[in-house]
C-alpha cells in the first residue's frame, strides 16, 4: 500500500510518500515541503499546495491520502490556514478517486513513538529509525509527513475495519427497527380487524 502524508500548512506542507511491506516494514519513497511565503494572496498560496497535492498524486499514485485532522489552535488564523490547506490536498484526491483518511496528532504520535505526548524531536528520530533514515528528515513538517504515512499504514486497515463493522451494525439495526415497526403495524390492523368483526 502506497500512502501520501500531509502535514497541512500554508507556510510550510509536509508532503511524503511511503509504501507498506510485510508486517510493520515500512519504506520511504519520498519527502518534500512545500512553501509558500506570507507575502503571497491567500488564494495563490493555496494554489501553489493544490498544484503540488496533484503533482505528487499524479506521479506517485498513491492508494490513500492520509491527512493530519486540524483542531483549534491558539491562534485561530494558524489553524484556518492549516484547514485550508488540508481541504484543497482532500480536494485534489477526491478529483482522482483517491480516499483521505484524517489522523490526530495524538494519535500519529503513538502510533510512531508510543506516546500520544511525544514532542517533535521524539517524532523525528523515531520515524529516522523506522524508516532506515541516514539522517533526520528536515523540517519538522517533513518528518511530521512521513509520521502520519507511518501511521496510517500501521493502524489505517484497522480503523477502516472498524468503520465498516460500525457500520454494518447500524444497517442492521436500522433493519431490526423497520421489522418492529411493520410487527407494530400489523399487529395493530389484525386488532382493528378483529374489532370490526366484533362490531358487526
Amino acid at each position: 500500500m502506497r500512502v501520501m502524508g500531509v502535514d497541512p500548512g500554508l507556510t510550510r506542507c509536509g508532503i511524503a510518500l511511503v509504501e507498506s511491506g510485510a508486517g510493520r516494514a515500512v519504506v520511504a519513497l519520498d519527502v518534500d515541503v512545500v512553501r509558500t511565503p506570507a507575502s503571497m494572496e491567500l488564494p495563490d498560496r493555496l494554489l501553489a499546495i493544490y498544484a503540488a497535492a496533484q503533482h505528487w498524486m499524479d506521479t506517485h499514485s498513491p492508494d490513500v491520502v492520509a491527512v493530519e485532522r486540524v483542531f483549534a489552535q491558539r491562534q485561530v488564523s494558524t489553524a484556518m490556514g492549516t484547514a485550508q490547506a488540508a481541504g484543497v490536498v482532500a480536494l485534489a484526491a477526491a478529483q482522482r478517486g483517491v480516499p483521505v483518511r484524517f489522523h490526530t496528532p495524538s494519535e500519529v504520535k503513538a502510533a510512531v513513538t508510543g506516546s500520544g505526548r511525544a514532542d517533535k524531536a521524539q517524532v523525528t528520530m523515531m520515524v529516522t529509525r523506522i524508516l532506515g533514515m541516514q539522517q533526520a528528515p528536515k523540517p519538522a513538517d517533513a518528518a511530521d509527513a512521513l509520521a502520519l504515512a507511518i501511521c496510517h499504514c500501521w493502524r489505517g486497515p484497522v480503523n477502516d475495519r472498524m468503520a465498516a463493522a460500525a457500520e454494518q451494525a447500524k444497517l442492521a439495526q436500522e433493519a431490526h427497527r423497520r421489522r418492529l415497526e411493520q410487527a407494530r403495524l400489523e399487529q395493530a390492523r389484525l386488532a382493528q380487524a378483529r374489532q370490526e368483526a366484533v362490531g358487526q
